[in-house]
């Protein structure tokens, strides 16, 4: 008896992972047991890049949920209904679910794994972060013993592959977010990607895994990438730094009882493992106790990299089907349902850099390292940059300190009569 998948959605990732299963030779035994029995599409008249028997494919995607003969539902349509609704049906009909979509899993999450829970149904989700790369299983078997301290990822290829060349080529972040569209590698509406939007789905949901609890996606912090200018990475070249945008999830008070969860560009030091991750690629770095640092590192999207995902979640639950047992698999289910504490902002400890225009007389950096230090601000550099026209450049990064504090500091510097404009300020890592 083979087992029958339903998949809702035949675009670019439904195709590839068709493409994968169709394409046995080589790959593990238990593809043979895999059946594509319905196909749901929006249109039956569109030009297809693979084949399939006469009557798989319908544009009836509610009849595949409902459809008693059908083992497992994958869902690769993406947005957020009728996807939420399609998988919710599935899980009601006692069929497990494979998805690729984050955005459904960050916002609808406790909804659906509730759900999946009282029907003794799995939700595998390997493809909604990291693309091909694997993570999800690894968080949830391989280093499931381990105390999670902290995850830190590039999970956003779009602004992976812009600061990259906002780097290597001096451009402006315009300039490249223009060349990245005409080239495939950000949307018409890039807003998700550039804005931190998409890579908050993804850290919402690795932090959910990482720390064994559900996450509030209001909760987690998201600032995007506009505001970084060749001029700040060009300092933070002269300063040892590569800037990218970081989602990062990690115990953030010495009792462990709160989470710092949060997307922001971020100086990285040009040491560090996730300095080097560039262009599309994606890279999460995983810190626990005793295995130390871990690093995945791979395709963050693509046709082939997500069907190697989705595929896999379809093996293990193939593998499932095929083993005679009626206790569900916990290293599998999710067996979390309390929410994650998170710590507000202002909390967080974290060092900074800061960029002043500021008027070329005496004392201005006198007056800065005053107001800095009333607020327990300790700085680690101090560089003037040069004079623009009337204005000078001052760049100051700063010791790790409490982000309450280091705004108080700069609200109060923005009074100065000295002080022209803060034109950016970004955390370091």
């Amino acid at each position: 008896m083979g087992v029958k998948l339903g998949i809702l959605g035949f675009g670019t990732v439904g195709t590839g992972t068709v493409q994968l299963l169709q394409d046995r030779e080589g790959r593990h035994p238990l593809l043979q047991e895999i059946e594509i029995y319905r196909v749901g599409v929006r249109s039956l008249d569109q030009p297809r890049a693979v084949k399939l028997p006469e009557g798989v494919l319908t544009t009836d995607l509610e009849a595949i949920v409902n459809d008693p003969a059908v083992d497992i539902v994958v869902e690769v349509m993406g947005g957020l209904e009728p996807a939420r609704s399609l998988i919710l049906k599935a899980i009601s009909n006692g069929k497990h679910v494979v998805t690729a979509n984050k955005a459904v899993i960050a916002r609808f999450g406790a909804e659906i794994f509730t759900n999946a829970n009282q029907a003794g149904v799995y939700v595998m989700l390997e493809a909604a972060v990291g693309g091909g790369i694997p993570v999800i299983q690894p968080l949830k078997q391989s280093l499931s013993v381990n105390r999670i301290q902290a995850v830190t990822g590039i999970i956003n290829g779009t602004t992976n592959y812009i600061l990259t060349r906002m780097q290597t080529e001096g451009s402006n972040f315009n300039d490249v977010l223009a060349d990245a569209q005409r080239l495939g590698y950000a949307e018409a509406d890039p807003t998700a990607d550039v804005d931190g939007l998409d890579a908050g789905d993804k850290i919402a949901i690795l932090a959910s895994l990482a720390f064994g609890g559900r996450i509030h996606l209001e909760d987690v912090y998201c600032e995007g990438i506009r505001q970084v200018s060749k001029t700040d990475i060009a300092y933070a070249e002269k300063l040892g730094f590569v800037i990218k945008l970081l989602a990062i999830a990690k115990r953030q008070t010495k009792d462990n009882s709160k989470l710092s969860v949060r997307v922001h560009p971020t100086l990285v030091p040009k040491a560090h493992p996730l300095a080097s991750v560039n262009g599309v690629y994606n890279a999460i770095l995983v810190e626990g106790e005793p295995i130390g640092q871990v690093m995945f590192f791979g395709p963050g999207a693509g046709a082939g990299a997500t069907a190697s995902a989705v595929s896999s979640d379809i093996l293990n639950l193939v593998a499932i089907l095929k083993t005679t047992t009626t206790n569900p698999n916990p290293l599998l289910s999710c067996g979390h349902d309390d929410y994650c504490q998170i710590a507000p902002m202002a909390e967080l400890v974290t060092r900074f850099y800061a960029r002043f225009l500021t008027k070329d007389q005496p004392s201005v950096i006198g007056n800065l390292g005053t107001c800095f230090g009333k607020h327990g601000v300790s700085l680690e550099s101090v560089v003037q940059t040069g004079v623009h026209g009337e204005l000078a450049e001052i760049v100051v990064v700063t010791h790790d300190v409490r982000e309450g504090d280091f705004r108080l500091a700069l609200a109060e510097i923005s009074t100065l009569e000295a002080i022209e404009s803060i034109p950016s300020l970004l955390r370091v890592l």
